[in-house]
């Protein structure tokens, strides 16, 4: 009888630890440390650029309606905000926070978060500097290998969608005409070139789907349908742009990565973060 009574108290603490564990799984991240930039923590107005003639009908309406007629020349970003992450295809989502450090379509950073009750307790830096991509995370790391290399560029050019001037300012970036709702966006990768098949939604004209072929680790050698899907847009510096975007791989069928900014700074000195870590 005693047995029965210390087990069932046993098995009640352990309810009431899983409980509280998962709920601070679900708690709500403390925010990163305001991004290092200038003194005002924001560049001064970039310059300026027309749009470009014989864009895609999608394209040209798109860009328009967001910048005017003319588009900033965007040469480095910082985007901190919240995330829902999935470190493992079998894991529930949990809570976190990220800030992703660019240099506009040449390298990156990303520091990425875990939190438990706000803070964070599981971290993943994550770089892409001269073409050379590596990966530092709790579950292990890798460092220089092709299919890291294409993966991590494609990252790259996928979160330009948080500052989308980008695709246009760049001399190396091409699109190409499907059909009324439908482009193609070409980037380099080193020599050869990446596609990303870019839909946009017909009421709204705002791309809403970019879809590339990705690998997903270096064990398989074959690349996976990779889906970046714009969820919510804000304003930001009084331009509507991205405000959440999930990362899915169609094998899977649920976002690996929700991600919120909260916060863009554009144009700033981003040199120190993307040769640091974190």
């Amino acid at each position: 009888m005693i047995l029965r009574r210390v087990l069932g108290v046993l098995f009640g603490l352990l309810v009431v630890l899983a409980l509280a564990g998962w709920i601070g799984l679900q708690f709500p991240p403390t925010p990163f440390p305001a991004a290092a930039g200038n003194a005002a923590g924001r560049a001064s107005t970039p310059e300026v650029v027309p749009i470009p003639a014989g864009l895609p009908g999608p394209v040209e309406r798109f860009y328009r309606q967001t910048y005017g007629d003319w588009v900033p020349v965007i040469t480095s970003a910082v985007i901190t905000g919240r995330a829902g992450l999935r470190p493992l295809p079998w894991v529930p989502t949990i809570q976190g926070r990220f800030r992703f450090t660019h240099e506009a379509g040449r390298n990156y950073r990303h520091a990425v978060e875990a939190t438990w009750y706000g803070r964070p307790f599981l971290q993943f830096d994550e770089s892409y500097l001269g073409g050379v991509s590596r990966q530092e995370t709790p579950f292990g790391s890798n460092a220089n290998d092709p299919e890291g290399a294409q993966a991590a560029n494609l990252a790259l050019w996928a979160e330009a969608v948080w500052f989308p001037a980008l695709y246009l300012t760049d001399p190396r970036v091409r699109w190409e005409s499907l059909d009324d709702d439908t482009a193609v966006l070409s980037v380099p990768f080193g020599d050869d070139r990446e596609r990303f098949l870019v839909r946009f939604d017909p009421a709204t004209g705002r791309p809403f789907l970019l879809e590339a072929m990705r690998y997903k680790d270096v064990s398989n050698p074959n690349k996976v349908l990779w889906l970046a899907q714009i969820r919510e847009w804000g304003a930001y510096g009084g331009v509507n742009l991205p405000r959440t975007v999930t990362f899915t791989w169609a094998d899977e069928g649920r976002p690996s990565e929700t991600l919120t900014a909260e916060d863009i700074d554009y144009n700033v000195d981003v040199v120190p973060a993307l040769r640091g870590s974190g």
